[in-house]
């Protein structure tokens, strides 16, 4: 009971597997195994036989495959009438090098049973007798044999290179993620595991128990991970080609570090990034920005460069953004070999047909780019020569010429069931450059909806792994939310019945997100990926009849956030091409029903929600640098009130007006008073309901990440799903492939 077992997978090469305190060291190491690492357990239980003692133990697994590999037994525990012929058994039992340990378990039986027979201790006898010296020649036989027998062995040697050797043998272990830490890889992005170019140091993103992420570094010549002081919110790391400094995005700002120690250094601005790449003459490539939509002056799908000692950055992707598509981005660039051409995921994902999507080659200087291969996520090179990269949750190799920027061949797998966070996936996979391989399983991927109470008790769940934009139905009796698969681009909207627990698919397309219930519950409308992005639609919740388009027009962003009380508006976010800004935008559902701006600025505004009344609408701005939630009249805009105070997002009104609901940093729900006092209202101070520091607090495309029962007695929460899946380490993972 005191030393786990290690079962998580069935027996296959290389997963670490058995007993920690009876492993043998080439076991605890993942290395080949044979008859002689059951000796080793013998040894071990024998010697446990003896003293009451195990002989290799610690605190936790980690420590006891430490003292397998390193300690030695505590001999001096063994009883003083320990025969002498029992001690050797055990030292030839319990020796690191399986070449020095026993053979064969037949002749532990019969050192057994010659002490239980009383046969004497061959020392006694030989300590009595005197050994005449052998002649000269006789002393000087085994060094002779020992001579011819290695000349032997180097002719053999030499004969079976020339004629082939077997090859390396592909290796797969199990790396855990540290003590009372979870790996955050999703959804919101943080990063990937990275294995360092030299293949000594692995990296990741990781999660306390208080819900803070930081940047960790375990050598994998060690058991003991070790968290990057400064690191805190740090996303998407890099190394820097020599295996010590790494490169990292931070509250705005690309840093870098010393894994070996010291604090980050800050190289210049990037505000919202999407991956970085270091090559050998200190230059990096990165992008600042997720998307063209995403930056107010139009240069958000562009790579850019800088010195990694610090600068300006200057662009390198020089394309006329303002023609393409909000939606389009060039990001996850990685160097090739030579410093000068990288790799990088370019296109639109959500409207392929206008922008090819897939991985193209740029170089330093020149602003042309190259196709390379079609594909929706990132891609890395790895020596001697592949490119590996996803193909849905499965991940693909094949040869590639980084030379001439070729593929060879035909693409082949390599892992199964890959992660993949976020749209425009970065991939939960790396490779170093000496044959190591590292991936995390699609399964650790997504959040749970969980129901709290008003003081922050759990109460269940909702709706399945990895639902999203969750709705309750006017009566509370029904969930709407959707469940997207970004494999295969789609995300359907489904209803579930709360009492009976009964799950339909409510929408049959691509990319249907972000579902608002009418106020009689009797249609739902939701953004869908139509002729133009993320376009309204309207459908009977029953799901009786087809989709009715809600609005029109040219705009890729429309994400409706909520339905008036009176049934006469939606409200809708609405993404502004020309200025590049998120506005709240309004869609009567009687007379012309042409839609209106309700708010605009040079700001985004977004997540707009009515109150009971209709007569004010709660949403969240970034108009002081950081949101916060503000209230203003409807439908004449104008005057405002401040809500929140120290940030806040996902504004949800009480059933009866009374109360604004908000999440603050950190997960925090909070609840604030309003009173109407003629055409003003009277702000209440917040006060904090409770805090889930796992709670999806990112409002990107409207998921507000909440919703509340009609009674304002329980939240059910959007929660970002520890992640305790242990990683898969493979070395010469291109071994036995005959690709």
């Amino acid at each position: 009971g005191n030393s786990p077992t290690l079962t998580r997978m069935a027996t296959q090469a290389g997963v670490l597997l058995g007993t920690a305190g009876y492993m043998s060291p080439e076991q605890a190491k993942a290395k080949p195994v044979d008859r002689r690492a059951d000796i080793w357990a013998f040894g071990c239980v024998l010697y446990e036989m003896l003293t009451g003692k195990m002989p290799f133990h610690g605190e936790t697994v980690s420590d006891t495959l430490a003292a397998v590999i390193r300690a030695e037994p505590d001999w001096s525990q063994l009883p003083s009438t320990t025969p002498t012929r029992i001690r050797a058994l055990l030292q030839r039992c319990l020796q690191k090098d399986p070449k020095q340990r026993l053979r064969d378990i037949g002749d532990a039986r019969i050192s057994l049973d010659e002490v239980l027979a009383g046969s004497p201790e061959a020392a006694s006898a030989a300590a009595s007798t005197i050994i005449p010296a052998a002649p000269r020649w006789r002393r000087a036989l085994p060094w002779a044999t020992a001579i011819i027998l290695a000349i032997v062995a180097a002719v053999f040697t030499f004969a079976y290179l020339r004629a082939g050797s077997t090859p390396e043998q592909s290796i797969r272990s199990l790396i855990s993620a540290p003590p009372k830490v979870s790996f955050a890889f999703s959804p919101e992005p943080y990063g990937t595991p990275l294995l360092s170019p030299d293949g000594s140091r692995l990296v990741f993103p990781g999660q306390s128990a208080d819900g803070k992420e930081s940047l960790w570094v375990r050598p994998l010549d060690s058991f003991d991970a070790r968290q990057l002081q400064g690191t805190d919110g740090a996303t998407f790391p890099f190394w820097a080609p020599d295996s010590r400094q790494l490169g990292f995005f931070q509250d705005g700002k690309l840093e870098k570090i010393d894994v070996t120690g010291g604090p980050p250094v800050t190289i210049c601005d990037a505000e919202n990034p999407r991956g970085g790449t270091w090559n050998q003459s200190g230059t990096i490539i990165f992008a600042p920005q997720p998307a063209v939509g995403a930056s107010k002056n139009g240069t958000g799908a562009m790579l850019f460069q800088v010195p990694a000692a610090g600068g300006t950055p200057s662009a390198i992707t020089n394309r006329d953004v303002k023609s393409l598509n909000p939606t389009f981005s060039n990001r996850w660039p990685v160097f090739l070999p030579d410093g000068r051409h990288f790799l990088y995921l370019s296109g639109n994902l959500y409207a392929p047909g206008t922008e090819q999507l897939g991985i193209y080659i740029g170089e330093l200087g020149s602003s042309e780019a190259k196709f390379l291969v079609q594909a929706d996520s990132d891609a890395v090179y790895a020596a001697p020569g592949y490119l590996l990269f996803l193909r849905g949750n499965t991940l693909m190799a094949q040869r590639f010429d980084a030379g001439n920027q070729k593929l060879q061949g035909n693409a082949f797998p390599v892992g199964e069931n890959i992660g993949s966070p976020q749209a425009f996936r970065l991939g939960v996979f790396s490779a170093s450059q000496t044959g190591l391989l590292v991936y995390g399983a699609a399964s650790e991927i997504g959040g749970q909806l969980v129901w709290f109470d008003v003081n922050g008790k759990r109460a269940g769940t909702a709706g399945p792994l990895g639902a999203s934009y969750p709705r309750l139905s006017p009566d509370g009796k029904l969930l709407a939310y959707s469940s997207a698969d970004v494999s295969t681009l789609t995300g359907d909207i489904w209803i579930e019945d709360l009492e009976r627990g009964v799950q339909t698919r409510f929408t049959f397309g691509s990319m249907s997100v972000a579902p608002v219930w009418s106020p009689d519950g009797s249609r739902i409308a939701y953004s869908s990926a139509g002729k133009d992005f993320l376009s309204l639609f309207v459908k009977n919740s029953s799901g009786a009849g087809g989709p009715e388009p809600l609005t029109s027009g040219n705009s890729r962003f429309q994400t409706p956030t909520d339905w008036s009380h009176d049934g006469r508006y939606v409200l809708f976010d609405r993404f502004e091409s020309n200025k590049h800004v998120i506005s709240i935008w309004a869609a009567p559902l009687f007379g012309d029903r042409k839609p209106f701006p309700y708010l605009q600025s040079q700001f985004n505004v977004e997540t707009g929600v009515f109150s009971p009344d209709g007569r004010w609408v709660a949403y969240a701005s970034d108009e002081s640098g950081n949101n916060e939630v503000y209230l203003s009249p409807f439908p004449g805009g104008g005057s405002k009130w401040q809500v929140s105070q120290g940030g806040g997002d996902g504004p949800q009104w009480s059933h009866d007006g009374s109360d604004l609901y908000y999440v603050a940093p950190g997960g925090k729900v909070m609840e604030a008073s309003v009173k109407e006092n003629g055409s003003a209202v009277e702000i209440g101070a917040p006060r904090q309901l409770f805090q889930d520091q796992t709670m999806l607090t990112n409002t990107a495309e409207s998921n507000i990440g909440y919703t509340v029962t009609p009674d304002g007695k329980r939240f059910l929460i959007d929660e970002v799903s520890a992640n305790a899946t242990p990683l898969t380490l493979v070395t010469n993972w291109a071994a036995g492939s005959k690709q």
